[in-house]
C-alpha cells in the first residue's frame, strides 16, 4: 500500500489522540494526521499535551499551523523528536482566528513566504515535509494561481501536496460552509497531478461513499477522508480492504476489547472515560441497535463512572446477530 494513499484529515476538536488510536484499529495502514497545532502552543506553551501519541498510531502526521519561517522550523524539529513520521503545513483552513494569526488558507496569496517555510522546515527535519492547501481563494477559478502555488513549493523540493478540491472563501462564510458551499473541482487537482507527476497528489474534499473512493484511487496517489471517517468510521476498514486485502480488519468485537484495554491505560492517567468514547460514538452507524450504542456512550452520568466495562455493555445492547468486518 502506498504511504499516503489512505489518510485520515486533522480535524480540529476531533482527531485528538483518542480519536487516531480508534481509526488505526479501523484502518491497520492509514495514515492519521493530529489536529492543526500552532507554533506558538508548541513553543511557549505545554507542548507534551499537544504532541504526545501511542506508539500504535503510526504512521502519523503533525500538522502545523503558523506563518515564521524560523518557529515552524523550530516546531517542526520538536515534531520530529517526538517521533512523527510527517511534518504537515496547514494551507487550508480559512478560520477567521487562523486568518488573524496570517496562516492556513490565507498562506496561498503568499507562495515565497510558505516556500520559505517550507525550505526552513526541511532544513529543521529529515521526515517529509508536506502541504495541505486548497484550490483557490474566494472566487478565484484561475487554474494558474494553484499552478504557481504548487509550483513554487516544487522548486524548494516538497513533494506531498493533499489537495482540497475547493476554493477557500476568506470572508462570509464559516469554516463549516467552506467545507459545503465551494463547489468541488477535482478536475483542478488532476490537472496538478499531469502538470507533477514526480509529486505525490492526495485528494481531499467531498469523498463519503467507498466506490467513489476507490475510483479516485485510480486517478491519484492517495485520498485523504475528513468527516466521514468521523460520521461513518467503517468506510476507513471497507478501503483498507480495498487497497490491501492482506492486511486483516479486525471486527467489531475485537475493537471493542482493544478500545477496553486502551480506554483502562488512559482513565489510569486520569483521563476521562468521555474523551475516549467520543470517536466511537458513529461506530455502529446503520447497524440495527445503533440508537442504544450512542445512547450508552453519551449518557454522562455512565461515562462519569469511567469505567472501560461500558463499551462492551453497550456493545452487548446492539441487536446483531453477529459482528460484522
Amino acid at each position: 500500500m502506498r504511504p499516503w494513499a489512505l489518510c485520515v484529515a486533522p480535524l480540529l476538536d476531533v482527531t485528538d489522540r483518542h480519536c487516531r488510536f480508534f481509526h488505526r484499529l479501523l484502518a491497520p495502514a492509514a495514515r492519521v494526521y493530529t489536529e492543526m497545532v500552532t507554533t506558538g502552543a508548541l513553543l511557549y506553551g505545554d507542548a507534551a499535551r499537544h504532541l504526545d501519541f501511542s506508539e500504535e498510531e503510526h504512521p502519523v502526521a503533525l500538522q502545523l499551523g503558523g506563518s515564521e519561517p524560523a518557529d515552524l522550523a523550530k516546531a517542526a524539529k520538536l515534531g520530529e523528536r517526538w517521533g512523527y513520521d510527517e511534518i504537515n503545513l496547514n494551507c487550508g483552513c480559512p478560520s477567521e482566528r487562523v486568518q488573524k494569526g496570517a496562516f492556513g488558507a490565507c498562506l496561498m496569496a503568499e507562495p515565497k513566504l510558505v516556500a520559505d517555510c517550507v525550505r526552513a522546515m526541511q532544513d529543521a527535519v529529515s521526515v517529509p515535509v508536506t502541504v495541505k492547501h486548497r484550490i483557490g481563494l474566494d472566487d478565484g477559478v484561475a487554474y494558474g494561481f494553484v499552478r504557481d502555488f504548487v509550483g513554487t513549493l516544487h522548486d524548494v523540493g516538497c513533494r506531498v501536496f493533499i489537495v482540497h478540491a475547493r476554493n477557500a472563501v476568506l470572508k462570509g462564510l464559516s469554516p463549516k460552509e467552506n467545507r459545503d458551499i465551494p463547489p468541488l473541482r477535482y478536475d483542478v487537482a488532476l490537472q496538478l497531478k499531469a502538470d507533477f507527476p514526480d509529486c505525490t497528489i492526495v485528494l481531499n474534499g467531498g469523498i463519503v461513499e467507498v466506490d467513489a473512493a476507490t475510483a479516485h484511487l485510480a486517478a491519484f496517489d492517495g485520498i485523504m477522508l475528513g468527516r466521514a471517517a468521523w460520521h461513518q468510521p467503517r468506510i476507513l476498514s471497507a478501503l483498507q480492504q480495498v487497497l490491501d486485502p492482506s492486511v486483516p480488519v479486525p471486527d467489531d468485537e475485537a475493537v471493542i476489547e482493544a478500545m477496553m484495554a486502551y480506554a483502562g491505560r488512559q482513565v489510569a492517567r486520569g483521563v476521562p472515560l468521555r474523551f475516549v468514547a467520543r470517536p466511537m460514538l458513529d461506530m455502529m452507524s446503520g447497524v440495527p441497535g445503533a440508537r442504544r450504542w450512542r445512547q450508552m456512550l453519551s449518557d454522562a452520568a455512565l461515562l462519569s463512572r469511567n469505567e472501560p466495562e461500558l463499551l462492551r455493555q453497550a456493545f452487548g445492547a446492539l441487536s446483531l446477530g453477529q459482528a460484522r468486518i
